[in-house]
């Protein structure tokens, strides 16, 4: 019989989330919930349009609970949140990156060092939403061309390296095909132009292919050291080896297409995958499989305490306790973004109707 407890201790399912208390979240005293409050108001105007009962994720209500909640901002932040949600811990322990916008140096002709093409989507790139055939999808796409009548693999980025894209427009050529690399890598940016004018670079598609961290490649090549890789150490890799770089970045098949937009206000970042902009230390990449677009969480991941509203994902953010922090523009964010590596933990603050359905946990 106590072989038999024993095994059903061990064999129960561990509840995703788990209710909490302000007070166990690490730091939430001194934060600075500002840019989150920002940020939770420009999602609102999205979910305002959704239909009340759509549901925004398995254990977060309906779009109904949240434009509830949205209509209740008054105050200020920490009134605001505290009154309105419960707060959740996800668990165990997860990654958290970080990431920002670039600025990289462009020519709308090809002349001189601008010779690395900057393309928009190509007309022959097919996406499709696997969650339109089944729910277990959701957050779950892949991207092709039309051979005939099958969906086959688009071009990788060697191929593109190597043969262009005839199907797609360039938009501009870039002077440093390692800076347009790593925004690729942050997924948007800004361009400054050879005649003093700049731009947006926002996301707009992808070659469907697999993402490779190339800091891996590097590590594997006895390159670099593990304790040692960073942005700054891969970039600084590839200019010092020219020779072997394109190879490298290579090795990362994934290739983004982008499209040009209006500088806007620029306190804020490009639009995130929820369609707004991206706020600097307010906004957070998430996995859309798991976790709640537009819902506040928490993350407790020394350097960063701070509460971030989901507005965005990554090719490289898996599971639901793994997240990217948005650290926004300059050098300083920069800096941040590429030494932000760090494990930890991860709440979600719920609106307290949406809690009050939920109880004090829930497994999937």
């Amino acid at each position: 019989m106590l072989g038999a407890f024993v095994w059903w201790w061990l064999s129960r399912p561990v509840p995703l989330l788990t209710v909490a208390q302000f007070s166990d979240l690490p730091g939430w005293r001194d934060a600075d919930l500002n840019p989150a409050l920002g940020a939770f108001r420009r999602s609102c105007a999205v979910i305002a349009t959704k239909p009340p009962a759509e549901v925004i994720a398995d254990y977060a209500g309906t779009a109904g609970d949240w434009q509830t909640v949205c209509g209740r901002q008054a105050g200020d932040a920490r009134t605001f949140f505290e009154k309105n949600f419960t707060p959740y811990a996800l668990s165990g322990e997860g990654l958290f990156t970080g990431y920002y916008e670039p600025e990289i140096r462009g020519s709308r002709t090809q002349t001189g060092a601008y010779r690395t093409p900057v393309y928009g989507v190509p007309s022959d790139l097919i996406r499709v939403d696997l969650s339109q055939f089944s729910p277990e999808f959701k957050g779950e796409h892949i991207s092709g061309r039309l051979s005939g009548q099958k969906l086959v693999p688009y071009a990788s980025r060697a191929d593109i390296n190597a043969k262009g894209l005839p199907a797609a427009k360039i938009l501009f050529w870039c002077d440093d095909p390692v800076a347009l690399f790593f925004l690729q890598i942050q997924g948007s940016g800004r361009v400054r132009f050879d005649d003093g004018s700049s731009a947006r670079i926002a996301y707009a598609g992808e070659n469907g292919r697999p993402y490779t961290a190339i800091g891996r490649v590097l590590l594997a090549k006895g390159e670099l050291e593990k304790a040692k890789i960073s942005l700054a150490t891969i970039r600084d890799w590839l200019k010092a080896h020219p020779e072997q770089a394109r190879g490298v970045m290579e090795a990362n098949q994934s290739f983004i297409f982008f499209d040009e937009k209006a500088l806007g206000d620029t306190a804020l970042g490009s639009n995130g995958v929820q369609g707004v902009p991206l706020t600097p230390l307010g906004s957070l990449a998430i996995d859309l499989r798991k976790n709640a677009l537009g819902a506040p969480y928490y993350i407790a991941a020394d350097p960063v305490k701070a509460l971030l509203i989901a507005q965005d994902t990554g090719g490289a953010i898996r599971g639901p306790v793994r997240g990217d922090v948005y650290f926004g523009f300059g050098a300083a964010a920069e800096q941040q973004a590429g030494e932000m590596k760090a494990q930890g933990r991860m709440f979600v603050l719920l609106p307290n109707a949406v809690a009050a359905r939920l109880g004090k946990s829930f497994s999937p």
